[in-house]
C-alpha cells in the first residue's frame, strides 16, 4: 500500500492500481492522520479539524469515515483482525505506514538526507519530481490543511533550491537555468534563489545576464522588500566580474552592457502594454506571483504583490473573468486579514485592484455595488495620502466603475481630465495615456470628433516614447469610426471605405490579447454601419457577435425575414449589462422593439436611453458607431406614447 498527498490525496494497491477512497471527507480523514506522521490524532481534533461547526452526529460520522477507509486499504482483512494501517489508539486513530510508503515523508527523509550529505541529492530529486501538484490539493481550506501546504511549500522551495546549491558546486548545473528563471519568477523575494540563477547562468557562460540577474534582484529586494541585498550574493557580483564563465564566451559583455533591472511585477506590467502573447504572458505570471505570495504567509508581501501591477485599463468587459475573479478573491481575502488598522497605502492599493478587476460587464448587481465603493474608498484614501501614482491607479477604478447607467460620458470626460493631469503633472506616462483614451472615448461619445481625434493623436504621440503598441490598435478603430459617421454626409466617404478601415482595425485587434474587447466587436461595427444607413443587418453565419448576441440575435432575424423568430428573441433579450456598449445595446433594442411594433419594450429601453440623449450610440467605446441616440429614443417614446394614448 502507498500513500500520496503531494498533490491530490490518493492511495495506490502494490500493483499501483488506484484506491478508491471514497469522498471528500475520506479523503481528508486520510490526509490528517498522514500529517500526523504516526501520532496519535484524537477523535476531538479530527471532529474540530474536519467540520468548523460540528453537526450533533460528527463522531459517528467520524467512525463511519474510518471504518470505509479500514476497508478501501485492507480490503483482504478478516473481520475479526484488527486493522493495521489505521488503528485505534486510546482515544483516537493513528496512521501505520512505513515511512517510505508515504509520499510526504519520503520527500522529508531524502530532504534530511541531503542536508546531511550532498550524496543523496539523487534521492531528492526523486522526491522533488514526484510532487503532482500542492501538497492536500483536494482538501478543504481548513486551518490544518493551509498549515501543512504552507510548511511543505517552503521545504519544496528550500529542497530545489539544495539541490540546484549542491549541482552547481559540482560544476553541473548549466541546465538548470530554465528551472531557477521560472522559480525566481514565481518566489522573487527569496534571496537565495537569485544567487542560484545567477551561477547557473555563468556556468551556461552568459555572464552579462548573469550579472543581470543580480541587479534585478537588488531592484526586487529593494522596491518590494525595502532590504539591500546579503553579502552573499554582493560577493557572487564581484566573483562574476572578475571571474571568466566556464562556458562559451557571451556576445558583447563587459562595462558596456546595457542591463535592464525590472522586479517581476515590473517585467508583467512592461508585458501587458506591449500585447499580444505578451500580454498573456503577464496575466498569467501575476496570478502566480499573487498564489506564491499568499503561500508565503506573508500578508504585507502578499499586498505589495497584488497591488503592484497597477496596468491601466480601458476597457469594462475582462480578457480573463476567471483569472480576474481570482485577483479579486485574493486581494478582498488579503483586505480581510489585514484588518482596519493595515497601512493605507496597501489598503488603497487593494481598493483599486478589486476596482479595476471588477469590470462592470462581468458583474452581477450585489457585486458590482462593491466594486463601485471599492472604487471610491481607493481614491479617497490615495487623495489623503497625496500619492500621485496610486491616485491615478485608483481613478482608473473609478472609470471603469463609471458605467452604471447610460449617459454618463461627461461625467467620465472629468475622471480622464484627472487622469491626465495627475500623469503629466507627476511623469506617469501609461497613465498620462489611458487619461487620454478616457477623453477620447468621452469625445466620441459626446460626438465631438474633432476633440476625440485630438485626444487620438496625442495617446499615440505618447505610446512612441511608452512602447505600448496597443494604442494604436484603439486608435485605428477610431478612426474607422469617424469614417462611418462622415459616410453619411453629403459628399462623404463611400460606406465601404469604412467598413475597409473596420475590417483592418479588425485584424490588428484579433492577435493584440484582449479577447475581452475583441470578440463581437466587428461584427457590431457593421450592424452599426448598415444602420446609419438604413439597411439590415449583416447574416453571415461565420460573424462571432460574442456577449452582444442576444441585442443583435433580433437584427439578424429580421434580416432573413423571420419576424415571429425575431419577436422571440427580443422578448428573451435580457437587459444589457453596464459596461461601454450599453447604450447600443439599448439602441438594438429600440430599434427592433419599433420594426416589430412592440411598445413594451420600446417603453423600457426609452426609459434606460433618456439620460443619453445627447450621445452617440457604441461611441462610447470609441470604436464604433450606431448612430445618435436621439434617433433611435424618438422612435421609441413615439411608439411607447402612442399605446399610452
Amino acid at each position: 500500500m502507498r500513500i500520496d498527498v503531494l498533490g491530490a490525496v490518493r492511495a495506490l494497491d502494490d500493483d499501483g492500481s488506484p484506491v478508491n477512497l471514497g469522498g471528500p471527507r475520506h479523503r481528508e480523514v486520510l490526509a490528517r492522520l498522514v500529517a500526523a506522521e504516526g501520532r496519535l490524532v484524537t477523535t476531538d481534533t479530527l471532529v474540530d479539524d474536519l467540520w468548523t461547526e460540528p453537526p450533533a452526529r460528527a463522531v459517528g460520522a467520524l467512525r463511519t469515515f474510518v471504518a470505509a477507509l479500514r476497508r478501501a486499504l485492507e480490503p483482504d482483512r478478516s473481520p475479526r483482525t484488527p486493522p493495521r494501517v489505521i488503528v485505534t489508539e486510546g482515544p483516537g486513530y493513528a496512521l501505520r505506514l512505513p515511512r517510505e510508503n508515504v509520499d510526504v515523508h519520503r520527500f522529508e527523509d531524502a530532504l534530511a538526507r541531503t542536508r546531511h550529505s550532498a550524496g543523496a541529492v539523487t534521492e531528492l530529486s526523486a522526491t522533488l519530481a514526484a510532487w503532482r501538484g500542492p501538497a492536500y490539493a483536494d482538501v478543504p481550506e481548513s486551518p490544518w490543511a493551509q498549515r501543512e501546504r504552507s510548511r511543505l511549500e517552503e521545504l519544496r522551495l528550500a529542497a530545489l533550491e539544495l539541490r540546484a546549491r549542491i549541482l552547481l558546486d559540482a560544476g553541473e548545473g548549466a541546465d538548470l537555468v530554465a528551472e531557477l528563471g521560472a522559480h525566481v519568477t514565481e518566489h522573487p523575494w527569496r534571496e537565495p534563489a537569485w544567487g542560484l540563477l545567477a551561477r547557473a547562468l555563468h556556468h551556461a557562460g552568459r555572464q552579462a545576464d548573469a550579472l543581470s540577474t543580480l541587479r534585478r534582484a537588488r531592484t526586487v529586494l529593494a522596491d518590494q522588500l525595502g532590504l539591500d541585498p546579503g553579502p552573499a550574493l554582493q560577493r557572487l557580483e564581484t566573483d562574476i566580474l572578475t571571474e571568466p564563465a566556464p562556458g562559451p564566451p557571451n556576445a558583447w559583455t563587459g562595462p558596456g552592457v546595457r542591463l535592464g533591472p525590472r522586479t517581476t511585477v515590473d517585467l508583467a506590467r512592461t508585458l501587458a502594454l506591449a500585447g499580444g502573447d505578451a500580454l498573456i504572458h503577464s496575466r498569467r505570471d501575476r496570478l502566480a506571483a499573487i498564489h506564491a505570495a499568499e503561500r508565503t504567509g506573508d500578508l504585507h508581501l502578499t499586498a505589495r504583490i497584488i497591488g503592484a501591477y497597477d496596468v491601466p485599463a480601458i476597457w469594462s468587459r475582462a480578457d480573463d473573468p476567471e483569472q480576474s475573479r481570482a485577483v479579486v478573491t485574493a486581494a478582498e481575502r488579503t483586505l480581510t486579514r489585514l484588518g482596519p488598522d493595515a497601512p493605507a497605502g496597501l489598503r488603497a492599493r487593494l481598493l483599486a485592484t478589486i476596482a479595476v478587476e471588477s469590470r462592470t460587464a462581468d458583474l452581477a448587481a450585489g457585486v458590482l455595488s462593491r466594486a463601485q465603493e471599492a472604487a471610491h474608498q481607493a481614491e479617497a484614501l490615495a487623495r489623503e495620502l497625496g500619492d500621485p501614482a496610486l491616485l491615478a491607479f485608483a481613478l482608473n477604478g473609478v472609470f471603469l466603475q463609471s458605467f452604471a447607467r447610460p449617459g454618463l460620458a461627461a461625467m467620465r470626460d472629468g475622471i480622464g481630465a484627472e487622469i491626465l493631469d495627475v500623469a503629466t503633472r507627476h511623469g506617469l506616462p501609461n497613465f498620462a495615456v489611458l487619461g487620454r483614451l478616457v477623453r477620447l472615448q468621452s469625445a466620441s461619445a459626446l460626438g465631438d470628433l474633432d476633440t476625440a481625434a485630438a485626444h487620438a493623436a496625442a495617446a499615440e504621440h505618447l505610446a512612441a516614447t511608452t512602447e505600448a503598441p496597443l494604442v494604436g490598435v484603439l486608435t485605428a478603430w477610431f478612426r474607422a469610426r469617424v469614417t462611418a459617421t462622415r459616410s453619411t454626409e453629403p459628399a462623404g466617404p463611400a460606406p465601404a471605405a469604412a467598413a475597409a478601415q473596420y475590417r483592418a482595425a479588425e485584424e490588428a485587434l484579433r492577435t493584440a490579447g484582449m479577447p475581452g474587447l475583441h470578440r463581437g466587436l466587428f461584427p457590431l461595427a457593421l450592424l452599426g454601419l448598415r444602420l446609419l444607413h438604413d439597411r439590415p443587418a449583416p447574416t453571415d453565419r461565420h460573424l462571432d457577435w460574442g456577449p452582444y448576441l442576444p441585442w443583435a440575435r433580433p437584427h439578424v432575424l429580421l434580416g432573413q425575414g423571420r419576424a415571429e423568430d425575431a419577436r422571440t428573441a427580443l422578448a428573451a433579450a435580457p437587459e444589457p449589462p453596464p459596461d461601454h456598449m450599453q447604450e447600443a445595446m439599448w439602441c438594438l433594442t429600440a430599434h427592433t422593439a419599433v420594426r416589430l411594433d412592440e411598445p413594451e419594450a420600446a417603453a423600457r429601453a426609452a426609459a434606460a436611453l433618456r439620460d443619453a440623449r445627447a450621445e452617440d450610440a457604441g461611441a462610447p467605446s470609441g470604436m464604433l458607431t450606431l448612430g445618435p441616440v436621439a434617433r433611435y429614443l424618438a422612435k421609441a417614446e413615439s411608439l411607447a406614447g402612442q399605446v399610452r394614448r
